[in-house]
């Protein structure tokens, strides 16, 4: 059965990628990126949406702080905190990937707590003599293995735009690294959740790629 929404007749939720709206930006350069592919997207600000979809994208730009404020005032948090109970498979996406941790020292804010740790600012040594915010394209390291990295190898690259970076208690939860000034965490998870540091969505055919891999993953890789 199909739904209507503002006007359009839509898949059912469970059919669908939902892209959480919560008013962090670069929501529509991730639908085009879905778009591109063939991945049937739509976002969305309805908590109801959120709770009920198949797969979640947490996207973002902007800051931790002003997220988490908008994600709990709107409801969207709780949303997103049942769907991870739940076991749907979620990708965050920069500000998305941040506000998965404990807490963010951007704006000293607690965040969702899915995976124990702090998101940090990058604080590269001065002789490096590197840019903050790092905005450009990185090699990314693959640390250990996971459905949504499969033939990323050495060399290839992913487009950034950050100050800040999860960063994980536990080395576990760490699957991919990069590199400016200083090595730091860019690909993260925890059982049905990953999220990148990196816009796969502006990433060109190797971001595509990893978001085609993300509307066929179940939610599940071998640790």
């Amino acid at each position: 059965m199909n739904a209507v929404l503002n006007g359009s007749t839509v898949p059912e939720p469970k059919r669908l990628i939902i892209i959480v709206d919560y008013d962090a930006g670069n929501l529509r350069s991730v639908k085009r990126a879905c778009d591109a592919v063939g991945i049937n997207s739509l976002f969305t600000s309805d908590p109801e949406q959120v709770v009920k979809a198949g797969k979640l994208i947490l996207p973002g730009v902007g800051n931790a702080k002003s997220a988490m404020a908008t994600l709990r005032r709107s409801g969207l948090a709780e949303a997103v905190a049942r769907a991870f109970e739940k076991g749907v498979p979620i990708l965050g996406i920069c500000v998305g990937a941040q506000i998965i941790l404990d807490r963010s020292e951007e704006g000293e804010v607690p965040c969702f707590g899915f995976i124990p740790g702090v998101t940090r600012r990058l604080s590269p040594p001065a002789e490096k003599r590197v840019k903050i915010p790092h905005m450009g394209w990185n090699e990314i390291q693959v640390e250990q293995s996971h459905p949504l990295l499969n033939g990323i190898g050495r060399g290839d690259e992913f487009y950034f735009v950050h100050s800040y970076f999860p960063e994980p208690a536990k080395a576990a939860a760490v699957f991919a690294t990069s590199e400016h000034g200083m090595r730091f965490s860019c690909a993260v998870g925890r059982d049905n959740l990953f999220a990148t540091q990196f816009h796969p969505e502006k990433s060109g055919k190797i971001g595509l790629a990893l978001l085609e891999r993300f509307a066929h993953w179940n939610g599940s890789y071998a640790e």
